[in-house]
């Protein structure tokens, strides 16, 4: 079974958007190489960016969202991005009116129903789950195995929390990863099962 992977590119403060929903700057990082990371010609990264990037773009099968990034992005005109196979929603709502049944995006009622959907479908792939307030609920209900950000050099001061609404201590391993890049530095940490302070 693949591992479960909340993600996000984020301010030095712990932001993913400002107020408005807005990413601002954050995702400059992807548009300011030379490097193209997908086939669209827009994603241009860092060789490193690349290097870091891609690999894992490759390795997640199924992404999870909330509807408030769903309607965001409006659903994404029901293609799932950067090629991955499904998106689950997590809401309370049913699917938008007229929205294509035959779309490889599911909503569900719940976050541990959402991962639980997310990793049969994904197989031995990646679940990744998008920071924020979702994000937040996999966290708090021990359903994420690793966390993923891309900080960039960025003081937001309020707007939406990389962690979401979550209010209680949870505790990482060190960074495996620590990667510099071009106006970005790539960190991964593994979610630590003992939640115990040492």
């Amino acid at each position: 079974m693949g591992k479960v992977v909340m993600y996000s590119s984020v301010s030095v403060d712990g932001f993913i958007a400002d107020d408005n929903d807005r990413p601002g700057p954050l995702f400059d990082w992807l548009t300011s190489g030379d490097v193209p990371l997908d086939d669209s010609g827009v994603l241009k990264v860092s060789r490193t960016s690349y290097d870091h990037t891609r690999p894992y773009w490759d390795r997640i099968g199924v992404t999870i969202a909330g509807r408030r990034v769903f309607d965001l992005t409006d659903g994404w005109d029901g293609k799932p991005p950067s090629g991955i196979d499904h998106v689950i929603v997590v809401t309370h709502r049913p699917a938008p009116e007229g929205w294509d049944p035959d779309a490889p995006f599911h909503f569900v009622d719940g976050v541990e129903a959402a991962v639980a959907k997310a990793r049969e479908l994904a197989g031995d792939r990646v679940v990744e789950v998008s920071a924020g307030d979702v994000g937040g609920q996999a966290l708090a209900a021990g359903l994420v195995d690793e966390v993923r950000m891309d900080v960039v050099p960025v003081v937001f001061g309020s707007g939406r929390r990389f962690f979401g609404s979550v209010r209680t201590q949870h505790l990482l391993e060190d960074p495996d990863v620590a990667i510099r890049g071009d106006r970005v530095l790539h960190l991964t940490y593994r979610v630590r099962r003992d939640q115990e302070a040492r």
